[in-house]
């Protein structure tokens, strides 16, 4: 333990280890920070001075070292004064010994430049006509080139010139016999160009298409081509009802698409046709036509509108999806038959119950007449009464029993109409 005393009290106080250490650290603490305080401030104040008098002291050193160097250039200036003037009477004496011996070599040099001058004359002289024949060579050859050059460019620009004014007189022949057309040559033209382009490879793609003009016109109105194609068993595959529309230019009433449309929806039904397509030059500047295929189902059913371009990718493309819905197609033939059949094999049972009842009842209406001739005869006609009473009976049992008559009893010894019954009942 550490006996602490408090200094102004006088009360005496014990400390252990870890206690005296701590207060002891505190007061080291405190002491020390208050020490490093007082000597930053010394430090800063001797930093401070020393800074002001190095500041004077490089400013005098600088104030001499100006005085010295002004001092110093004014001696260079005496010294240079007085050395200029020696150096140039020097100089001068230099100068003229210097002049007279350049005199002397520019005279030798003026000799040996007359003496070059002559052999060069003379060398001169014996290469000029070496230089002369080779410049004639050169001119001759630079006259040729230009010649043949010439000639080139003459011929190349008749060839072209000839180029352009057969182009120029096609452009015009086609301008001209353009103006010549009518309006159905026009529209003719257009059918020739796809019937050529479809007999072009209708061996190859479609070998059992119909491809024809329409010449039904019986119901007032027909179309362009028509275009079927079935399978081996008849079944048909696709069908559609083609009308190409073209006009010149120079035509003053333009038409439109649509103007065809309901005409066109007409012909198609009428001629049992599944879609119909038209081809059509008419509208060039629309952008909707010229984009490609396009529906117009919309205001028709399966119709299209197409350039004369997409004439053959479009029959493909609709033959395809037909050729893809042809194995329905069959068996919704198939399943329409099977149906068919019941109906009439219904039909003709009915037929026979009617007929049945029907007899029946002129039949009774009969035996009744008969029995009430026969009660008014009484006693002798009794017998004739019984029996025709006793035939009544048995038609009648005859007719329950064909009233009795089912498709199941019918159908008990035929298996093939069993199972198409059960079939259908399910």
């Amino acid at each position: 333990m550490n006996e602490i005393k408090c200094p102004n009290c006088g009360k005496t106080f014990y400390l252990d280890e870890s206690g005296y250490a701590e207060i002891l650290n505190q007061v080291r603490n405190d002491a020390f920070e208050k020490e490093i305080k007082e000597r930053l401030a010394l430090i800063e104040k001797e930093k401070k001075s020393e800074i002001e008098l190095a500041e004077v002291k490089m400013k005098s050193e600088m104030e001499r070292n100006i005085a010295e160097k002004n001092a110093e250039i004014e001696r260079l200036k005496a010294v240079l004064k007085s050395s200029t003037e020696l150096v140039q009477a020097k100089t001068t004496e230099k100068l003229k010994d210097d002049f007279a011996r350049k005199d002397s070599e520019i005279a030798q040099l003026k000799e040996a430049l007359k003496s070059a001058e002559l052999a060069k004359q003379l060398a001169l002289k014996e290469n000029l006509s070496d230089l002369e024949k080779e410049r004639d060579d050169l001119k001759r050859n630079l006259e040729l080139k230009e010649a043949e050059l010439k000639l080139r460019v003459a011929n190349l620009k008749e060839k072209y010139e000839t180029q352009i004014r057969d182009r120029e007189e096609t452009i015009e022949r086609l301008k001209e016999m353009k103006a010549k057309l009518s309006t159905k040559m026009v529209g003719e033209t257009l059918e020739q160009h796809c019937e050529i382009e479809f007999n072009k490879i209708r061996a190859t793609a479609f070998p059992n298409a119909y491809f024809e003009k329409d010449t039904d016109a019986r119901t007032g109105s027909k179309g362009d081509f028509i275009f079927r194609e079935c399978d081996e068993s008849g079944t048909e595959i696709i069908s559609i009802m083609f009308e190409m529309k073209n006009e010149s230019d120079t035509t003053t009433t333009k038409k439109k698409n649509e103007d065809f449309f309901k005409e066109l929806d007409k012909d198609r039904t009428e001629k049992s046709c599944e879609y119909a397509v038209l081809v059509s030059m008419l509208e060039p500047n629309n952008e909707l036509y010229n984009t490609g295929i396009v529906d117009v189902s919309y205001r028709y059913p399966k119709m299209y509108v197409i350039r004369p371009q997409f004439f053959i990718p479009m029959i493909t493309l609709l033959r395809n999806a037909a050729l893809n819905s042809l194995k329905y197609k069959n068996e919704l033939a198939l399943v329409k038959a099977q149906n068919i059949d019941i109906a009439n094999f219904e039909d003709e049972l009915n037929k026979f119950k009617d007929a049945f009842s029907r007899n029946y009842q002129l039949a009774s209406k009969k035996f009744a007449t008969a029995i009430d001739e026969i009660d008014k005869s009484i006693s002798h006609l009794q017998k004739i009464k019984d029996a025709l009473i006793g035939a009544d009976k048995n038609l009648r049992l005859a007719n329950e029993k064909a009233q009795d008559v089912t498709i199941k009893r019918l159908t008990k010894n035929n298996p093939t109409m069993a199972t198409k019954f059960s079939e259908l009942s399910k």
